[in-house]
């Protein structure tokens, strides 16, 4: 509808006029890309109800990847879902319609549309509760390393509207699963046992050697990985329900079996703060995770080798702690 694609627009310049005064850290970017998601979410709600009439059942729409940890940078792309109460046509035609009128809101407001297609215009992750608990159970029972990465992101859902009891809900399906059969941990683990160092054996970062970004080095893959695929492990493990990786670290630190996170803690926070600075110089998704080496002082280039040294032996040391109590 042409009338809804002109408002979508409108947020996108509103989103382009603004964001530039909500960047002095990560949290405040975070609370800007929320209010432009919960903008896109009233058009496209108006639409459906224009449309079709008020929704059929509770529902609950949940992001996912960097928006559900809340470690969303300038530029982003999209990973979301959608869970309705009542599993009947209507409902499901209803849901599916409003999940594919969000997708496209989000990309005319500037969100690129996920290449691994996690948005809730995919009927996967745009479900009745009980379709959601038969799909939950499935991934947990099947052997694939697909379905390991379906659980893996799914928790880290947060609910942005609706009723946030049924993501609430889901998730405890995961930690009873677990209870009930503790060899699954095991399978988590394994999706996050490859191991990337950011630094040599001589001290050197190991960047770029090649392509537009040679002489730069990928935090995401040597920084970022380890952390939030390692506390993400941890917080499933113990039934965490908080979803962002500074929050999760915070509340592991406060149980007997985690103790000197805090250093971790930090370094996850410079890490954002890096790809913060980084990213107010470029507008491509693909590059905000580069630093280029050559344009950092003496003292951040130090300081960066601890980060990346700490996040891969942390990964190592919380691998081998599970692995030798298994």
């Amino acid at each position: 509808m042409v009338v809804n694609n002109d408002k979508y627009k409108k947020v996108r310049q509103w989103r382009d006029d603004h964001i530039g005064n909500h960047l002095s850290n990560n949290d405040e970017l975070n609370q800007f890309h929320h209010k432009i998601m919960n903008k896109v979410l009233k058009i496209a709600i108006d639409e459906l109800k224009e449309k079709f009439g008020d929704p059929p059942s509770e529902f609950s729409w949940f992001v996912m990847g960097s928006g559900g940890r809340l470690e969303q940078a300038i530029v982003s792309d999209q990973d979301h879902g959608l869970v309705y109460e009542r599993n009947d046509v209507r409902s499901k035609t209803y849901f599916h319609a409003l999940g594919n009128e969000i997708t496209k809101g989000l990309y005319l407001t500037g969100y690129l549309y996920c290449e691994g297609n996690v948005m809730c215009s995919n009927p996967l992750w745009c479900r009745s509760m009980e379709e959601w608990q038969a799909q939950i159970n499935k991934w947990m029972e099947e052997k694939s390393w697909e379905s390991i990465r379906y659980i893996l992101i799914f928790y880290d859902a947060r609910p942005l509207i609706g009723n946030d009891q049924f993501v609430r809900g889901l998730k405890q399906i995961i930690y009873q699963y677990i209870k009930k059969y503790p060899y699954f941990l095991n399978r988590l683990l394994k999706n996050t046992m490859r191991i990337q160092k950011g630094i040599g054996f001589f001290g050197q970062f190991l960047t770029e050697t090649h392509g537009i970004h040679t002489g730069s080095i990928n935090i995401k893959n040597y920084g970022f990985f380890p952390y939030v695929n390692v506390v993400r492990f941890l917080s499933i493990k113990e039934n965490l329900q908080v979803t962002s990786t500074l929050a999760r670290f915070e509340q592991l630190s406060q149980l007997p079996s985690y103790k000197q996170l805090n250093r971790h803690q930090m370094n996850f926070k410079r890490l954002l703060d890096y790809r913060l600075m980084n990213s107010q110089q470029k507008d491509n998704y693909g590059d905000i995770h580069y630093l280029n080496i050559q344009k950092m002082n003496g003292k951040q280039k130090t300081e960066l080798k601890q980060i990346l040294r700490d996040a891969a032996l942390f990964q190592q040391c919380i691998q081998n702690s599970i692995l030798k109590g298994s």
